[in-house]
């Protein structure tokens, strides 16, 4: 099909420039690109016949690292506090 219909792990490295002019980087674009990842991996991995705590557990682990990343300066800084 065409290149602005292919997904990203379908293109090739050499058809990366090209697919990347064809995205749509306005909010609007942007916010149904989000939708559309989380409707994808809302499918796979919590809305599933057999289901488990994988999906809400990723998602969490997810969250957790990416507070951690956020909150890293303050915590290596607070490390080497004394509390007296």
């Amino acid at each position: 099909g065409p290149l602005s219909e292919q997904r990203l792990m379908d293109t090739r490295l050499g058809q990366l420039p090209m697919w990347l002019a064809t995205c749509d980087f306005s909010p609007q674009g942007l916010l149904g690109g989000v939708q559309k990842a989380w409707s994808s991996y809302y499918d796979k991995y919590i809305n599933v016949k057999k289901g488990g705590p994988a999906g809400i557990s990723m998602l969490l682990a997810g969250y957790c690292l990416l507070s951690y990343g956020w909150n890293y300066q303050h915590i290596r800084a607070h490390r080497w506090r004394k509390y007296h």
